[in-house]
C-alpha cells in the first residue's frame, strides 16, 4: 500500500471518528439547552474584586445575569447597553451580575476596564454556573424575578428596548 493511499485512508478514518463523535454528542444533548422557566439555579460567584455574590442573597430583588466573554464579538455591542441600564436601575431593586464564561481572566479584566463596567462580575470557574443554566454560548442573559424564578431568557445579544421593557414590567408587578 502506498504512502499516499495510507494517508487518505487515515484521513478518512479520522473524519469518520470525528463525525461519529459530533453526531453522538448532538444526540446526547438533544432536549438540553438554556433554561427558560422555573426556579433560577442558585449560585455563589467569586467576583474579580475578591468579594462574592450569591443569588440566594438577592431574593426580593430582580436579578439580570449575563454570561459574556472578552473574545465574544456580540458581547462588545451589548456591554454598553448593560452598563447604561445598570446605572438606570441599580437603585430600583435590580441587580446586574456578569458571569465571565470560558475566558482568560487577564483578558476579562481588560474588557471590564475598557467598557468601565461597574456592576459585579466574576469568572465562571469550571463553567459550573453556565452548566446549571444550560449556557451554550455567549452572550446569554437570564432575568430572575423577586421570587427567584426565571422571568426572561435571551440567547444572543440583548437590545436596550427589550431589557428596559422586561425590567419595567417586573418592577410594575406587585411584590409578594
Amino acid at each position: 500500500m502506498s504512502a499516499s493511499l495510507r494517508g487518505r485512508l487515515l484521513r478518512g478514518v479520522l473524519f469518520l471518528v470525528v463525525l461519529g463523535f459530533l453526531f453522538g454528542t448532538a444526540l446526547r444533548g438533544k432536549g438540553a439547552g438554556p433554561l427558560t422557566e422555573g426556579p433560577a439555579p442558585d449560585f455563589t460567584l467569586q467576583l474579580f474584586d475578591g468579594e462574592a455574590i450569591s443569588l440566594e442573597e438577592l431574593r426580593d430583588e430582580i436579578v439580570m445575569i449575563n454570561f459574556w466573554a472578552a473574545w465574544c464579538v456580540y458581547c462588545r455591542d451589548e456591554t454598553p447597553i448593560l452598563e447604561r441600564s445598570w446605572q438606570a436601575y441599580k437603585d430600583k431593586g435590580v441587580t446586574f451580575i456578569g458571569v465571565n464564561w470560558m475566558d482568560v481572566e487577564s483578558e476579562a479584566q481588560k474588557y471590564l476596564l475598557e467598557f468601565a463596567i461597574t456592576y459585579p462580575n466574576g469568572p465562571d470557574l469550571g463553567s459550573r454556573i453556565g452548566h446549571a443554566y444550560g449556557v451554550q454560548g455567549v452572550p446569554e442573559t437570564y432575568i430572575v424575578d423577586r421570587e427567584g424564578n426565571l422571568a426572561y431568557t435571551q440567547i444572543g445579544p440583548l437590545d436596550e428596548a427589550t431589557l428596559v421593557g422586561v425590567l419595567d414590567s417586573l418592577l410594575d408587578q406587585p411584590h409578594q
